[in-house]
């Protein structure tokens, strides 16, 4: 029996410590599944969906609040809408001899890897078709943008596919969404039809440096500024046929008079068909009528209202306004057609509002004001608020001046009457009754006596006490 319980103790003891190493396995996963537990409960709030921007539409308006707002901004462009790279669902199979071998499906594409993006590097020409796209020129891609400016959707001409480009800077569109492009690498305009098919090109022989360039619409002239050769080409629109230039070339960009440029840049064309030049070296704008002939000039080299350090983009609004890019003291200035500064907004920065190196201006017949910049790669877009629209808010305001001047007199009339005694009306009974019970428990207040201007006759004096008063007469 003695050996039996020596030999058996052991094993108990191995049982139970079987059973110990059992409990402890089963508890350290429980354990570890509290800890995590404990440390997601402990994990910090999500992030808040809200905008974490302002909403730049709502604050970014020229001039500023209380003035009426005549500029707002709306919003930017500068690249192809970004794609995100494919998930690994959708990768291709590959088998096990491709992958020993190293072979790709996809020939060299990644589904890892995001697609690449044509994107803006230094924009010039604007314009837009009859569609509302906007078409952005940019000499450094070779490629014009088009910019569908409701869902950011781009579609591009590209150089080596659907023509040949040197060095792109203007666009203009005429009616038909005939695009008009100038290349001054390659001394010459080309001309796209509206499904952007190459049509012709021209100005090889006459044209050094091509620019900005403007239609008007009913004379069918296309105004070109070459900055090579300071003048502007007046073509034919239909014909291309070189009709007159305006300004003398020759002299190396010397020439200061007016009449006369030093490397313009960009031009436009009001409804009653005068041209206006920016004449960029001279820091100046000139005006010519529809036959070339000199009208006026304005501004000079400087910072302050109505100066310019380099006027590039020139464009003209529905109310006539002249508006001016000035590339060096980046912003905007707008004149009327006299020449006379109404507005400037802009300066050098990164934010909606702000630019760095403005080279193009464009408005639309949507009143959509587009600039270009070179050094930040995108084009911003603006609102411009009419005159119409500035008067019908002019009265609005006004009429909401004059009710608070209306309730403010009635206000003042009805403490007026409250304080005189005049008994107000009421239609709650409550009130009514309380207000009787008021004047019946109180005194009526004596009406003052009026104010005279002469002396009021003393009261007659009292008969003595011991003499009868003196009998009337009969």
């Amino acid at each position: 029996m003695s050996g039996f319980i020596s030999k058996s103790t052991p094993r108990k003891s191995m049982a139970a410590l079987l059973l110990v190493v059992l409990a402890l396995t089963c508890a350290i996963p429980r354990a570890f599944a509290d800890k995590k537990k404990k440390k997601d409960d402990t994990s910090p709030p999500a992030a808040p969906t809200g905008p974490l921007a302002p909403d730049f539409r709502k604050v970014v308006v020229f001039p500023a609040p209380p003035a009426i707002t005549r500029v707002k901004y709306l919003d930017y462009f500068s690249a192809e809408k970004y794609e995100p790279p494919q998930s690994k669902k959708d990768k291709p199979k590959v088998s096990w001899m491709d992958r020993m071998a190293g072979v790709d499906p996809n020939s060299g594409k990644s589904p890892d890897k995001p697609k690449p993006r044509f994107q803006l590097l230094t924009p010039y020409g604007l314009a837009v078709d009859s569609k509302g796209l906007l078409y952005v020129a940019d000499a450094k891609v070779g490629a014009i943008f088009i910019f569908n400016t409701e869902n950011n959707d781009v579609d591009l001409i590209k150089h080596g596919v659907h023509a040949k480009f040197g060095s792109i800077f203007g666009l203009a569109m005429d009616d038909n969404d005939d695009l008009f492009v100038s290349d001054g690498e390659q001394h010459h305009i080309l001309v796209f039809n509206a499904k952007h098919e190459l049509v012709t090109g021209f100005g090889d022989d006459v044209m050094q440096d091509p620019n900005g360039m403007a239609i008007d619409q009913e004379n069918r002239f296309l105004y070109v500024a070459d900055t090579g050769l300071d003048q502007i080409l007046v073509y034919d629109a239909d014909s291309y046929k070189l009709l007159r230039r305006i300004g003398t070339t020759g002299r190396a960009h010397t020439l200061t008079d007016a009449g006369n440029f030093s490397k313009p840049t960009n031009v436009a064309v009001d409804k009653d068909g005068n041209l206006y030049v920016s004449d960029t070296w001279n820091d100046r704008v000139e005006e010519f009528d529809g036959d070339g002939n000199f009208i006026r000039t304005w501004g000079k080299n400087g910072d302050g209202p109505g100066e310019f350090g380099r006027p590039k983009g020139i464009a003209i609004d529905c109310d006539g306004h002249i508006w001016v890019a000035d590339a060096m003291l980046d912003r905007i200035q707008v004149f009327t057609s006299e020449g006379r500064y109404l507005l400037g907004f802009g300066g050098f920065g990164i934010l909606p509002g702000q630019f760095q190196s403005i080279a193009g201006l464009y408005i639309d017949k949507s009143n959509r004001v587009f600039t270009s910049e070179h050094m930040l790669g995108r084009v911003q877009m603006y609102r411009y608020v009419t005159a119409a629209e500035a008067t019908a808010e002019q009265d609005r305001r006004q009429a909401e001046l004059d009710k608070k001047v209306r309730d403010r007199d009635a206000g003042i009339k009805s403490t007026a009457n409250t304080q005189t005694g005049t008994p107000a009306a009421t239609t709650q009974t409550g009130t009514a009754s309380a207000q009787t019970a008021d004047s019946q428990s109180q005194p009526a207040a004596q009406p003052q006596p009026p104010r005279h201007a002469m002396k009021l006759p003393d009261a007659p004096v009292p008969p003595p006490a011991d003499k009868p008063p003196s009998p009337p007469n009969q």
